[in-house]
């Protein structure tokens, strides 16, 4: 595989005759052209060129090698010919990674909606709250809730991310009547030895609240508040979906972190990716409007 390449060197000298041609045909310096054919003679164990009075000719290797190359070079260019404009093209894989709650509840009907337009395009979703790999392919796009971006990637921010404190119309009913002015009696569901969480937890209205139950797991948070056991902080999206919750009395939306979608650089001008990444962006916007909307009446 080393060999490669002197090869394109080895076919123009073969081809025109001489080092000096050569050069001119590739736009190259004899010298270049010399060091490379020399490089390739060593590399072989053998002679490919003698000189006659019409220039260079190709020794017995030469010609066998010739014949190789000039096969190599056929079955590259009918491989370059079968992927150009490949991506172009409306088909193909799209590997995109989100976190669970947003891709079972947020992402999976806009994932329907591209797919219906785009039937050639296919989909392979990873849904995890670690942070992937996108210089190292781990993946192609990524749909991320997050105060900023660190990686060397393609950015692009959609909108501030609104959240606020929850809970379900019976646990409010039930319990803040009788809790303290803050937050006293009322208790949190929380995330475990999280910093952030006793920041948010701390200016929020209920600082004094006890944190009681553990899970790690946002989609939990959202299903243990709606079952009416305690407090947590939830995207604001989820009231459209789940109308048992309810903000709580006193606390405010809070716009901490931003949606973004990141991808590798090297993928903005692939049309696949492109149109993906254009759709949902529009998608998310959509819904981020519906919801200010709906905040402000």
């Amino acid at each position: 595989m080393h060999h490669w390449k002197q090869i394109p060197y080895f076919l123009s000298v073969a081809r025109t005759g001489g080092f000096r041609a050569a050069a001119d045909d590739l736009g190259a310096t004899h010298a270049t052209v010399r060091s490379h054919i020399i490089a390739l003679e060593n590399s072989l164990g053998t002679q490919l060129f003698r000189r006659s009075k019409k220039g260079l000719e190709l020794t017995r290797a030469g010609r066998i090698l010739l014949t190789n190359a000039q096969d190599a070079e056929k079955q590259l260019e009918t491989g370059r010919n079968s992927v150009q404009g490949v991506d172009r093209q409306a088909s193909g894989l799209v590997r995109v990674s989100a976190e669970p709650m947003t891709g079972h509840l947020l992402l999976a009907p806009i994932f329907a909606e591209f797919s219906k337009l785009y039937p050639d395009i296919e989909l392979e979703i990873r849904l995890t709250y670690d942070i992937e790999d996108i210089n190292g392919l781990e993946t192609d796009i990524s749909i991320r809730n997050a105060e900023a971006v660190s990686e060397d990637v393609t950015a692009r921010k959609l909108f501030p991310t609104a959240s606020c404190v929850y809970a379900s119309r019976d646990y409010i009913d039930a319990h803040f009547p009788g809790a303290g002015s803050r937050g006293e009696n009322l208790q949190w569901i929380g995330y475990g030895a999280e910093p952030e969480q006793k920041i948010w937890i701390d200016q929020s209205p209920f600082p004094d609240a006890r944190l009681r139950h553990i899970a790690r797991d946002v989609e939990m948070h959202l299903h243990l508040v709606r079952s009416g056991l305690g407090m947590s902080f939830l995207p604001v999206w989820c009231e459209t979906l789940f109308p048992e919750l309810r903000r709580v009395p006193g606390a405010d939306i809070v716009l901490r972190r931003n949606t973004w979608i990141l991808l590798h650089s090297d993928l903005r001008k692939v049309a696949r990716i492109r149109m993906f990444v254009d759709f949902v962006a529009q998608a998310l916007r959509n819904v981020n409007a519906q919801l200010t909307q709906q905040r402000n009446r």
